[in-house]
């Protein structure tokens, strides 16, 4: 029942339904730790509701102290709260604790990146690279080095969606997600929107924190941001 939450949330953009689904497993295994945490990072993503997504992913966490995905998501949840430096004291210590877990290195990059810590981010997208053996990320990662060592963080936004525009022939991902936060960074708001319309045709899972994700910030004020908004069917 939480798989069948996760997926309504995510790419049914049944929030309701997906929200029931969760409910009922918790009825039925209210110690389910990886509930909580998809249960917390889903209403995250959807925004509105901080304290209780804190509240359930501290919950998964105290039900499984062990489980480095959990504490990635507590990560995440703060993340999304904008909770920056929160974010960076509970993932450093992840990635110190856990040196090969890559996704440690995934929520220390989006920290630094809302605290606009450049230099910082890319390192972090170099080791999340090198411990993830993807030979996509490994070209992404020094792909936006590259691009920072020549011209700064423009300059490396540039060479990502470069990469990435690439690689989206062979495989989608969260590439048109990336691809839209990106050009949101470098002020293209016609190609970032080009780029949301995308994820939305692809029912891209990111889409769930068109609310929440600091990267999107320009575009809020746009009347076409309220109207994707609206198409997805996020709570007002």
């Amino acid at each position: 029942m939480p798989l069948l939450g996760v997926n309504e949330m995510s790419y049914d953009w049944d929030f309701v339904g997906g929200e029931a689904e969760f409910k009922k497993a918790f009825e039925l295994d209210p110690s389910d730790a990886t509930a909580h945490m998809w249960y917390a990072l889903a209403i995250a993503m959807i925004g509105g509701r901080e304290q209780e997504a804190i509240a359930e992913v501290n919950r998964a966490y105290q039900l499984d102290l062990r489980l480095p995905a959990i504490t990635e998501h507590v990560g995440a949840v703060h993340n999304y709260a904008r909770q920056f430096d929160e974010v960076i004291a509970i993932c450093k210590q992840l990635a110190n604790e856990n040196p090969t877990f890559a996704p440690a290195h995934s929520c220390l990059l989006n920290a630094y990146w809302g605290k606009r810590m450049y230099p910082q981010v890319i390192e972090e997208y170099k080791a999340y690279a090198r411990l993830s053996g993807d030979r996509d990320v490994s070209e992404f990662a020094s792909a936006m080095d590259q691009g920072f060592r020549s011209g700064g963080w423009k300059a490396a936004l540039r060479k990502g969606v470069e990469i990435r525009q690439a690689q989206r022939k062979s495989s989608s991902g969260w590439g048109a997600w990336i691809m839209a936060c990106f050009y949101a960074e470098l002020g293209e708001k016609d190609q970032a929107f080009r780029w949301l319309n995308t994820a939305y045709s692809d029912r891209n899972a990111g889409l769930m924190s068109l609310k929440t994700d600091f990267a999107l910030a320009p575009l809020r004020s746009d009347s076409r941001f309220a109207e994707l908004v609206r198409k997805v069917g996020l709570p007002q």
